[in-house]
This record gives C-alpha cells, sequence and structure tokens, in this order.
C-alpha cells in the first residue's frame, strides 16, 4: 500500500472513531452531549472535545480591558445574527456591547482590543466592501465613516424624511455595498421605507408603511439589490412583505414566522432567498428558505430547536449558520427533533441536507443578551457566538469565536 493510501486510510479512520464522517448530513447525524467544559480562558484557544475546533474567549466581563483604558461590562459581546461581525478584510471586530456605549474594535485575527470609538447614535454597519468603513444612518443622512481614521463622509441627505433607522438591528447593505433600505419619518410624522443608492447618494421612491398590516419591525434590501424586504409585527403573525426598489408590492406572506429570525442571502441558482425559521404549518420549527420574487418554499430540515439563522458569510454563499437552542432533554423527549441543541451548524441551502456541526454554546434561558445568536465571518471561517457559560442568570455574557477547518 502506498503512503497516499495509507494516509487516506488513517484519515478515515480518525474520522470515523471521532463521529465527524458520520455527521456530514442531516439524515447521518447524531445527538452529541456538550461536554462537560470550564469556560475558555481569556484570548486562550481551547480545543472543544465534542467536535475539535478552537474555541476562543474574545472579551472579558467585569475585567480591564487590555491596552485600551476602561473596563468590560457584565454583557460584553457582539451585536446579532445577521449583523455582520467582521470587516470587509476580516482585520476588525465590532463588539458594540459591553463598553459603557462605546464601540470596541478587535484585531480580527488576534481578538486583542484595537480601539474603541463614540458612534454619536448613529445605527451603524460594516461596508461589505470598503474594508475600514462602516455605514451610519443619524437623523437625515448616511454618512460613511472609516473607523481607523475616525473620518466620516457624507454621501446622503434627506430634505423629506428624518429618523433613519438602519434596519433597526437587522439591516444590511446589498452585497456589493451599492444599495441601503432606509426607514425613517416624513414631516408629518408617518414612518416610511425607501432604498438609497450610495454611489450617487440619490434616494428611490418611498413606501408608506403605516398603510401596511401591524406595526413595522425592520427594512433591509436584499443582497442582489433587487428587493426592499419589510417585516411587519400584526396581533396575529409576523408577516413578511417584499417591494421592488420602486415600491411596487411583490409578495406578501401572511403566514406566521415562515420564516423569523433569519437572514437574505443568494442561493445556488442565484436567487435572492430568506432563510430562517418556520413558525407555521406545514413546516412549523423547520428550517426554511423562502424566494423573494415568488415566495416558493423549500424545507431545508425537519423539525428542530433552530432560533436564528446567519447569512453573513458573505463570500462563502450556499450556506448559512445556524443557531441551535434548546436542551438535551427537549431533543430526547421529542424522537422527531433534529438532533442538536446549544449547538452552532453550517447547513446548505440546496436542499442536499450537507451539514457541518461547529461547536456547542453552553447558552442557556436566562435572557435576551445570553442567546448565542451566532454570526459568521464573510469568508466563513469562523463564526461568533454569546454565552455565559455556566447557565446563570447573574453569569457575565461574553463572545467566542470558534475557527472553522474548511
Amino acid at each position: 500500500m502506498n503512503r497516499t493510501a495509507q494516509l487516506a486510510l488513517a484519515f478515515m479512520a480518525a474520522t470515523a472513531s471521532s463521529g465527524l464522517a458520520a455527521d456530514l448530513t442531516l439524515d447521518s447525524a447524531k445527538l452529541r452531549s456538550a461536554p462537560d467544559m470550564e469556560r475558555p480562558a481569556y484570548l486562550r484557544p481551547t480545543r472543544d472535545r465534542a467536535f475539535g475546533h478552537t474555541i476562543t474567549r474574545v472579551t472579558d466581563p467585569l475585567r480591564s480591558m487590555a491596552k485600551l483604558q476602561g473596563t468590560w461590562e457584565s454583557v460584553a459581546r457582539h451585536h446579532y445574527s445577521s449583523s455582520q461581525a467582521w470587516n470587509a478584510d476580516q482585520s476588525l471586530l465590532l463588539i458594540d456591547r459591553g463598553m459603557n456605549g462605546r464601540l470596541v474594535f478587535l484585531d480580527g485575527q488576534t481578538y486583542e482590543p484595537a480601539l474603541h470609538r463614540q458612534a454619536d447614535a448613529a445605527q451603524c454597519e460594516w461596508h461589505p466592501v470598503q474594508a475600514p468603513v462602516m455605514i451610519c444612518m443619524l437623523d437625515n443622512q448616511i454618512h460613511f465613516w472609516d473607523v481607523l481614521q475616525n473620518t466620516r463622509r457624507l454621501v446622503f441627505r434627506s430634505s423629506k424624511f428624518h429618523d433613519f433607522e438602519f434596519g433597526p438591528g437587522a439591516g444590511n447593505a446589498s452585497l456589493h455595498g451599492k444599495r441601503v433600505a432606509v426607514r425613517a419619518r416624513d414631516h408629518q410624522g408617518r414612518q416610511v421605507a425607501f432604498v438609497v443608492n450610495l454611489d450617487d447618494g440619490t434616494a428611490l421612491p418611498e413606501i408608506d408603511l403605516t398603510r401596511l398590516p401591524g406595526v413595522n419591525s425592520y427594512v433591509s434590501i436584499s443582497p442582489s439589490g433587487r428587493y426592499l424586504f419589510a417585516y411587519q409585527h400584526t396581533d396575529e403573525a409576523e408577516q413578511g412583505l417584499v417591494f421592488t426598489p420602486y415600491g411596487e408590492r411583490v409578495q406578501t406572506w401572511r403566514e406566521h414566522h415562515r420564516p423569523g429570525h433569519g437572514d437574505m442571502t443568494i442561493d445556488e441558482d442565484g436567487n435572492d432567498v430568506m432563510v430562517g425559521i418556520s413558525k407555521s404549518d406545514p413546516d412549523r420549527y423547520s428550517i426554511i428558505k423562502r424566494r423573494l420574487s415568488d415566495g416558493k418554499v423549500t424545507r431545508l430540515t425537519g423539525y428542530g430547536q433552530a432560533t436564528h439563522v446567519s447569512a453573513r458569510n458573505t463570500r462563502k454563499p450556499g450556506w448559512v449558520f445556524v443557531t441551535y437552542g434548546g436542551t438535551e432533554a427537549d431533543v430526547r423527549g421529542n424522537s422527531a427533533s433534529e438532533p442538536f441543541y446549544q449547538e452552532v451548524v453550517a447547513l446548505r441551502i440546496d436542499g442536499s441536507g450537507e451539514i457541518r456541526r461547529i461547536a456547542h454554546t453552553h447558552t442557556g434561558e436566562t435572557g435576551y443578551f445570553s442567546e448565542a445568536h451566532a454570526s459568521p465571518a464573510p469568508d466563513g471561517s469562523k463564526v461568533i457566538f454569546a454565552s455565559g457559560w455556566w447557565n446563570k442568570p447573574s453569569a457575565p455574557i461574553a463572545s467566542y469565536i470558534v475557527e472553522i477547518p474548511w
């Protein structure tokens, strides 16, 4: 037997013994109990005993911040699953909770604190192409903020609207940074949404959100820039509405959360899709993708404990990162459930069921900030999640990063 064959057999034996080979599809995945691990020490890489990946704790709640003046607060974590944590070239990592309202930027590779800035109440998200730049909205303006130089360049100002919001909370620019969706108010106080072309600073026609059912939760532009997505809260359901950038309605998804807690991406066929958790029949508590152009639904998983979906891996399309909640008892007590709890799983969205199991989050149901909200880096090589680790209401909340050897 030649050396190549020997190495191949050794690799197959090693992955089989560790269970990795059996975990590459949903059909073959088995329940993995979260190992009894101590919380990783700050900036000390630790091997996850269940999946073999490296976990690093990148914030240090209630302790002094290395190299920067100040002390981490008890909650020191990234923003949300569908909000990009790393900048375009992954040289900086944003921690927006944990230092008395200031934004903390970590070195994107070593994770040591690099600088902190005041955001001046603006709502900011990373520019998807320009590495040191954030796109910020404040009052009636949109500007580009170079966080390294701490300089701002105005790209749009409105005389018709004010109280600009980026989402809020779930908004992102289009894939190449050409367009954003703005939520704002007009001079009569009506809530509106509209698209801004960032290249030339022009605004497209507004949508009167007060004429839609319920109350708006957020708006966002799709990755291609071809659609504006509005999420509405009504007494009966959380509904999704799809518009062209010029305000023409394309789709109304009246079912409750079908999907919700998700993110938009472009699938293998080049379609803008929303991937998230359904809370309606016939795919209740499954992960689905839904095409923005015509509303077609593809069921990607069976019933499970999924809580959030992120597609911030913009340079590794075709996958999303799923945060699972629940407990081991929840999974064992339901034979129909997918075998994941308190875990981050990468899922291919072509319907094949291909997965990569990333890490257990060691979270519990101790409040919103303790939710993991896993969010990957643009190239998909790492993912950040939050955890209290000890599953106690008083436990400090930190962010952790897992390296993913694709």
